[in-house]
């Protein structure tokens, strides 16, 4: 008895359609199959208005360029074309989850944001060198391999001459306030988007355009030091934050090296020691009592 393999939903160039996924982005998003690599990908298929005819041409080249991009927490994009009036772009298909949902609705394990945030600083430090910026970030774009690792979605990133992102309506609460209010942007605006990100992987929320709180407010474990670097990042005015990504980058490892030369425990481990010590202090307590009780009975005894 022969199984039949199910065909493809819709054939792209030499690209095999398998499965819908979820977009969290513009336009439809699949599993397919390269026919002529023999791999799995990723193709997101843009809505037909996402670029003008006109600029069309120069969108397309913009976004080959992407390709330039190798770095471990960037998505690699493999192609770049039309089909029927659409633009879509092949890129590597993942396996995991949205930095969204590994937050869970709650702020993360204080190492782990660390972690994370630095990867998510390296990379936008890595795109601003290949001359790429404007990155469309929030916890829903940026992927968590099953390794563990974030990878920012390379489509999000927008090159110097017009390979403007998409609507960032949704995007809102983590673009920059400048760019909120429609003025011009730069290299620093995409400091603020990461630091939006990972401020609400400390705390569950996200920082407010006229100023937040220190991260420490809502969550205890942050140490000062993240708070200083993270406020920073999410300062109202593009001239009181980091003036690049890499120096943003370079701030969190500092912060991550003086943790490691401290011994502070991550968040669980804290939890765990304190714990620990309550079962330690309650035994102490039970072993004095019954000492005290038995040398009581050996004086009447005497």
């Amino acid at each position: 008895m022969t199984t039949s393999v199910p065909g493809p939903i819709a054939v792209i160039d030499h690209y095999n359609l398998l499965e819908r996924l979820e977009p969290a982005g513009p336009g439809e998003l699949f599993r397919a199959r390269d026919t002529k690599k023999g791999r799995t990908v990723a193709i997101r298929l843009l809505p037909f208005d996402f670029v003008d005819i006109a600029g069309r041409r120069a969108f397309i080249d913009s976004a080959r360029g992407l390709s330039a991009l190798s770095h471990p927490n960037v998505t690699t994009l493999f192609d770049v074309g039309q089909h029927n009036g659409r633009i879509f772009v092949v890129f590597e298909y993942l396996k995991g989850q949205s930095l969204r949902q590994e937050m869970g609705g709650r702020p993360m394990n204080v190492r782990r944001a660390l972690e994370l945030g630095i990867q998510m600083a390296d990379a936008i430090a890595n795109a601003h060198a290949c001359g790429y910026a404007h990155c469309g970030l929030s916890p829903d774009s940026v992927v968590i391999t099953a390794k563990g690792h974030a990878k920012i979605p390379a489509l999000a990133l927008a090159s110097r001459d017009g390979f403007a992102a998409a609507d960032t309506a949704e995007l809102h609460d983590y673009v920059a306030p400048e760019e909120a209010r429609g003025l011009p942007s730069d290299e620093r605006s995409d400091i603020y988007s990461v630091g939006a990100v990972m401020y609400e992987t400390l705390t569950g929320k996200r920082p407010m355009h006229r100023g937040a709180a220190a991260p420490s407010a809502t969550n205890p474990h942050v140490p000062p030091e993240l708070d200083e670097v993270v406020l920073r990042a999410v300062a109202p005015n593009p001239d009181n934050r980091y003036q690049s990504a890499a120096a943003f980058a370079a701030q969190l490892r500092s912060v991550d090296a003086l943790l490691d030369a401290r011994g502070t425990l991550s968040d669980d481990e804290e939890h765990d020691e304190a714990s620990s010590n309550n079962v330690t202090r309650v035994i102490l307590t039970a072993t004095a009592i019954l000492l005290g009780a038995g040398a009581l009975a050996w004086w009447f005894l005497r």
